[in-house]
């Protein structure tokens, strides 16, 4: 899986790539828990994604919890 991203005005734009499965969640979800702090917000574009596991879906759901608590 391939993450690119740029921070505009506070929010960050995460775009995925490949496959986000039990083998690349732990990698994007120790990239949103080392950006968590630095945004107001974040979006995420999994058009390019060729597969969803149920693990990154965990992480993805996650991640829309622990924004809304900021």
């Amino acid at each position: 899986m391939e993450i690119k991203f740029n921070n505009n005005n506070g929010i960050l734009n995460v775009a995925l790539n490949g496959r986000l499965d039990t083998i690349t969640a732990p990698e994007l979800e120790r990239f949103l828990v080392n950006n968590y702090d630095v945004t107001g917000s974040i979006v995420i574009d999994c058009e390019k994604l060729s597969y969803i596991s149920s693990a990154g879906l965990r992480v993805l759901l996650a991640a829309q919890k622990k924004m809304q608590k900021i």
